[in-house]
């Protein structure tokens, strides 16, 4: 298994890095059989440390966790802790998810668009010039081909309100989303 243990602007030092290995080796031993490769990237917030860690899974699921906490251990123990508990959580599905599932998950390409906001001034609420709207970023993303247990799966996993992916038994793109009254909803297009 593959770790990446990087600091944004801060020195993540050997002892935090061993002790990220070993933690992590650890807990994916329990409950997922064949991660392939874990980033981990910690920040400072103000006073606070930031944990974010993100677990890849050799059938293309993703697991993500957050941790906050004023020392950059706690804050990788809150990470670890959060990952844990989903995990524990999922065992049961990622087990069989692991046994029906043969081969990787299949992604494919597609554009991503980061558009500008409405920024409504109380001296300016004037019509815009044009009904298109400012696109501020490109970027490429991938779009994975799952079942729909999957791709409920997947997004609360990640911890992500929505998730957009291609139905393997129609072949066409669909969207899981968690609605406001804590179900989960799917656009069957």
């Amino acid at each position: 298994m593959r770790y990446q243990i990087t600091g944004k602007q801060i020195d993540v030092g050997a002892s935090l890095q061993t002790h990220v290995e070993t933690e992590l080796s650890s807990m994916l031993e329990k409950y997922a059989g064949r991660p392939t490769d874990a980033n981990v990237i910690f920040s400072k917030s103000g006073h606070e440390h930031v944990c974010e860690a993100v677990v890849h899974l050799s059938t293309g699921l993703n697991c993500t966790a957050k941790g906050h906490a004023p020392d950059i251990y706690a804050a990788f123990e809150a990470a670890a802790e959060k990952m844990d508990k989903q995990l524990r959580r999922y065992k049961r599905r990622l087990k069989d998810h692991h046994k029906e599932r043969t081969v990787p998950v299949e992604l494919m390409g597609a554009s991503s668009y980061i558009l500008a906001g409405s920024r409504e001034s109380d001296e300016e609420s004037s019509e815009p010039d044009s009904l298109q709207p400012i696109i501020v970023a490109e970027m490429e993303t991938k779009i994975p081909s799952l079942s729909v247990g999957e791709a409920v799966m997947q997004m609360e996993l990640a911890g992500a309100p929505v998730l957009v992916f291609r139905n393997e038994k129609k072949d066409g793109v669909n969207v899981v989303y968690r609605r406001d009254d804590g179900n989960i909803g799917w656009i069957d297009p």
